[in-house]
């Protein structure tokens, strides 16, 4: 099978898989906290670095893969996965002072650029 559809089956389960969860928890946390969402993230994140050990270090599943796995069904389950690997393999890489740079700026610009979004598409 071609990554490409690969990437595909793997984000349609992800998908399913986040409204899933989504589904299960927001009835019982409600909307005052994002609970659900951070079940995903840090679930995500978790599953993330299984994958990365057992595709990319050890080799116990071909690459293949990694193209379902890490880039499809967790890069649609959540792409805090992705933004928390990349994270952690520039600190393990001794870039310590770009990891954290990393992570200041996503998270500023990533929740900077929600807010200016909403206010300006609301002005429309």
């Amino acid at each position: 099978m071609t990554p490409w559809l690969l990437v595909a089956l793997g984000g349609a389960f992800g998908a399913v898989g986040r409204f899933a969860v989504n589904g299960l928890l927001f009835p019982l946390f409600g909307p005052r906290f994002p609970f659900a969402t951070l079940v995903i993230n840090a679930a995500g994140s978790l599953l993330m670095g299984v994958c990365y050990v057992l595709i990319i270090e050890r080799g116990v599943l071909a690459g293949e893969w990694r193209d379902l796995l890490m880039v499809g069904v967790l890069g649609a389950f959540t792409t805090f996965s992705a933004f928390s690997l990349d994270a952690v393999a520039l600190w393990q890489n001794g870039h310590l002072l770009l990891a954290l740079g990393y992570v200041l700026a996503s998270v500023i610009l990533s929740i900077g650029g929600l807010a200016l979004a909403i206010y300006f598409t609301r002005l429309l």
